[in-house]
């Protein structure tokens, strides 16, 4: 009978559309906003670039650093509802609040509060995105809700630029931004919790310390984070594309293109993680991430970047659903949303340091430096992954 009911199952369940739909909608109303922020910094406030970096640098460590300890939170308290909800209400706010702003500083609050809401939400979000499903179909659950998600990402741009043909108003856009992001919000609202047939946590647990953690996620967090190290910031894709002659409207469709094909393949390769094991699909991602920097380092004319960007989508759908669900697999059953958290924290601070290299490494050796390094950290993590035994126990 048990047999009969797995057939049945489906990793497209309520709980994974809802889901899917609120990051679809949240995404929606996050990059819509893509384009227009550093213009209306510069232009409207009158901000430095440098103003710029320290908005955003401080937004993602602030979401970075929330993720772990959001996702211990919500483990202890066996409860994921109500930091999606929460998560998501605090972004949508932030949307209005930009537009109010007559500085730089207020800017920064505004989008610390909003990343303040991704480091609440993520961590359970993903967790109870993993318990809406059996195992066997984890992988793929995290595929349809990357898809979702990043259908949000390629149409918010898109939304920006046919804006921006009707209208000079930078404000009035982050004001229409705030309907899809509440959209999510009351979305949030419908989610049911899925009873968790777990034993309450040990009193005495105060917090899921380090050294608590099993070996083989300690072992797979710290190859994630040095492949992190050398993971920059995706603005230097559009920088190197931008520098190369490409008009802005060309470089944000190519942007565009490669958030397409990342949603339209990640549910394909998060069932495929399923089959065939998420290690062989993580290589194949980090295969492809080294081609595509070895690529943008040389490349120089319009079909070069159209062609590269499609395949840089192929990278993150083998990798952004993939990696969190195995994050999950090699973690302790009651430790889900703690497993997102870390993976979460570990790799956002990576990454700044990793932007922050590229930078250095553009202003004194140029873009192949940059690009070249990239690739390096991916090859690397490559083998690691593919010569370290990931069962259960190691």
């Amino acid at each position: 009978m048990s047999q009969e009911i797995n057939k049945k199952e489906t990793a497209l369940n309520p709980t994974v559309k809802r889901l899917g739909f609120i990051s679809f909608l949240a995404d929606v109303s996050s990059e819509m906003l893509y384009p227009i922020t550093p213009i209306f910094l510069t232009t409207v406030l009158g901000a430095s670039v440098t103003s710029l970096g320290i908005i955003e640098g401080t937004a993602e460590a602030t979401a970075s650093l929330l993720k772990t300890y959001s996702g211990f939170w919500s483990d202890r308290i066996r409860k994921r509802k109500v930091f999606v909800w929460v998560g998501y209400l605090l972004a949508a706010l932030a949307k209005p609040l930009t537009g109010l702003a007559q500085s730089w500083t207020h800017v920064l609050g505004a989008r610390s509060f909003d990343r303040v809401g991704k480091g609440l939400r993520t961590a359970p979000r993903d967790a109870l995105l993993a318990e809406s499903v059996p195992e066997n179909l984890r992988g793929a659950a995290f595929g349809w809700h990357r898809m979702m998600d990043t259908l949000g990402a390629a149409i918010g741009p898109l939304l920006a630029i046919l804006y921006l043909q009707y209208s000079s108003n930078l404000r009035l856009i982050y004001y229409l931004a705030f309907i899809p992001g509440l959209l999510a919000v009351f979305v949030a609202l419908t989610i049911k919790e899925k009873r968790q047939e777990l034993p309450p946590p040990p009193k005495h647990e105060k917090w899921a310390g380090f050294s608590t953690l099993p070996s083989r996620f300690k072992y797979y967090l710290f190859s994630w984070t040095i492949f992190s190290l050398t993971n920059s910031s995706d603005v230097f894709l559009l920088l190197k594309t931008k520098l190369s002659g490409i008009s802005l409207t060309d470089t944000i469709l190519m942007y565009c293109f490669y958030n397409i094909v990342y949603a339209l393949a990640s549910p394909s390769l998060g069932k495929l993680s399923d089959k065939i094991g998420r290690k062989s699909v993580l290589v194949f991602g980090l295969v492809v991430f080294a081609l595509v920097y070895v690529g943008f380092a040389f490349a120089s004319v319009p079909l070069h970047f159209w062609s590269l960007f499609g395949v840089y989508g192929l990278f993150m759908a083998a990798t952004e659903g993939v990696g969190k669900a195995f994050a999950i697999d090699l973690m302790d059953k009651d430790k889900k949303a703690t497993a997102v958290g870390y993976l979460g924290t570990f790799t956002g601070i990576a990454t700044l340091f990793a932007s922050a290299a590229a930078g250095f490494l553009w202003d004194h050796y140029g873009p192949v430096a940059t690009f070249l390094y990239g690739a390096s950290g991916a090859l690397i993590v490559s083998g690691v992954l593919l010569t370290r035994n990931w069962s259960r126990g190691t």
